[in-house]
């Protein structure tokens, strides 16, 4: 079957479009480290920008921008560092970012063009004002003369050695205002040798406006053409995509999307896109898969937790619940993909949840190296019936899950058996809190009891569990715990209610996280603590003691109260 819909042709094999519309490769420029640092809540140390960019160089991007030298010391201090030989860049190059001129001067007496120079980057990104509404109402000059700054500053950093970028701030809308002006503003850019970023400064522009906007740009530039998109529409990724489509061949953003606002275009999805769906050479393919593991990573630096439900790199992107996914999965692996996971580092996921059938427990299970029956399976299959009524989520919990389907065989952990566990808080004179644990465990033929205390029962039991433990497994060392969240399930009780406990745990190599429920929050920090201590020792390939004991050491993963 043909059917053609302007320049775009379906076939028998999907969608495509005459090659000499689309460019065989697009640069790809990241600016998490000046751009994408504006973001609410993201600060970074120069450290963190140094080790920001070394991953992203180990991506393959081409170009970093690392920030405005002369703007802050933290800058200055991260360019001082790159030049002195801290950051070792493979392929990548270091950006240098900065304003044109101010109005009225000249190029070679203004500081930013010092400190651009000053900053040893072969190559710098200049922003100028590409609106007639802004260069008269913000910059308060005149059309001649903004355009004069740009000639002037691209000039000046030519002279000295500098390949230049031009970000055309609020081009789309300065377009839509006064197309000539537009037109003139990128043969001004063309003159004095620099590369056009045409920039959605405010994030609103749609796709047909943007194809629009590109394609005429196109066709007044000869070299490379950028484009730069604000997400503030939704839409950032999309007008990449279709920048591309129309010929631009220089793509700016953030890796996870970061920026001021509600971010940058996504230079994850923009990857995958463009060189999975188009063909459109990015990052070298073999550095494809490190997309993933990369946005990752980055995203432990800056300190902010990664989406789940971002494209292609997080954790749920191939995640499936539904039986009847999971069943046409185990079939056909590409039946509810758009992509090979693995082509770009992630994998697929079979969350299980009531919704759950044997298929999918099954999948599960091969994946965590476990061989169930079809009787366990079906056993599993109604634990998590029951378990998820009670107020289990084990969808978030893969370190309860797994032992959940251990469980399914008869497995019991015999690292330890409990006997008892007491908790104590003391107010203090002075208003402060202590709080005291005591733990009685066996292990193995031995009794033992010990006594901590934390600055919490959760610390305090944590603390007590591993002195009684740590003499017989010091692998429990590598084993820390991360995070620790509550959550009230049944409001209308008060303080009487359902409390789900969930604890995020490491070590080092690997994280998993528990899960624990109860009225007693005691109780459900108890449970989703010791699964955590019992998983961990699983994964350090401990020994176990005895003829084992109670499920994880409370009530046991085969025994949790529905």
């Amino acid at each position: 079957m043909r059917l053609c819909a302007g320049r775009w042709t379906v076939t028998g094999s999907g969608w495509s479009m005459p090659a000499e519309q689309l460019p065989a490769d697009v640069e790809v420029f990241d600016t998490t480290l000046r751009d994408g640092s504006q973001a609410e809540g993201l600060s970074l140390t120069v450290a963190d920008k140094l080790r920001v960019a070394e991953q992203l160089d180990r991506l393959g991007v081409h170009y970093i921008e690392g920030g405005w030298p002369g703007a802050n010391p933290k800058d200055r201090e991260f360019f001082e560092r790159a030049q002195a030989g801290e950051l070792a860049l493979g392929s990548a190059r270091l950006v240098a970012f900065g304003s044109t001129r101010k109005a009225g001067g000249r190029a070679e007496t203004d500081p930013v063009m010092a400190d651009l120079v000053s900053a040893g980057t072969g190559h710098v990104c200049l922003v100028a004002k590409a609106s007639p509404w802004h260069i008269t109402e913000t910059l308060r000059t005149t059309r001649a003369e903004a355009l004069d700054m740009v000639s002037d500053s691209v000039t000046y950093l030519r002279a000295h050695g500098r390949s230049v970028l031009v970000d055309a701030e609020h081009f789309f809308d300065g377009y839509v205002e006064d197309p000539s002006f537009a037109r003139e503003f990128l043969a001004v850019v063309a003159e004095v040798g620099a590369v056009p970023v045409l920039c959605d400064t405010n994030g609103g522009m749609l796709p047909h406006q943007v194809a629009r906007v590109v394609a005429e740009a196109r066709s007044l530039v000869q070299g490379r053409l950028g484009v730069h998109f604000h997400n503030d529409a939704g839409c950032a990724v999309a007008n990449t995509v279709v920048a591309v489509l129309e010929g631009a061949d220089h793509v700016q953003g953030c890796i996870n999307g970061y920026g001021e606002r509600t971010g940058n275009a996504d230079l994850t999805a923009v990857i995958a896109n463009l060189t999975l769906k188009l063909g459109v050479g990015t990052v070298e393919p073999g550095r494809l898969p490190l997309l993933t593991p990369v946005a990752r990573h980055i995203a432990e630096i800056v300190n902010q937790a990664p989406d789940p439900h971002q494209p292609f790199v997080g954790v749920s992107a191939f995640a499936h619940k539904a039986g009847i996914h999971t069943s046409a999965i185990a079939r056909a692996p590409k039946a509810y993909s758009h992509v090979d996971p693995e082509s770009v580092g992630n994998t697929t996921r079979f969350v299980l949840s009531e919704m759950s059938g044997r298929s999918t427990v099954s999948l599960k299970a091969e994946q965590m190296g476990l061989q169930l029956s079809d009787q366990e399976a079906a056993y599993v299959v109604e634990r998590l019936k029951d378990l998820e009524h009670a107020g289990y989520h084990f969808e978030v919990a893969d370190g309860s899950l797994e032992l959940l389907m251990r469980s399914a065989t008869g497995w019991k952990q015999s690292f330890f058996r409990l006997e008892s566990h007491r908790v104590v808080t003391d107010m203090r004179e002075d208003g402060s809190f202590l709080t005291e644990a005591r733990i009685k465990l066996h292990v193995g033929d031995e009794r033992i009891m010990e006594v901590a205390e934390g600055n919490g029962p959760v610390n305090a039991l944590d603390a007590a569990l591993r002195k009684a433990l740590g003499r017989f497994h010091p692998e429990l060392a590598r084993v820390h715990l991360t995070d620790f969240k509550v959550r009230v399930l049944e409001t209308a009780s008060g303080t009487a209610a359902v409390t789900r406990v969930l604890i995020d745990s490491t070590d080092g190599e690997r994280t998993w996280t528990t899960i624990g429920v109860s009225e007693n929050i005691i109780e459900a920090s108890w449970e989703a603590l010791s699964d955590s201590i019992v998983f961990g020792l699983l994964q350090a390939g401990a020994t176990e003691h005895g003829s084992g004991g109670r499920g994880s050491g409370g009530r046991g993963r085969g025994g949790h109260r529905a």
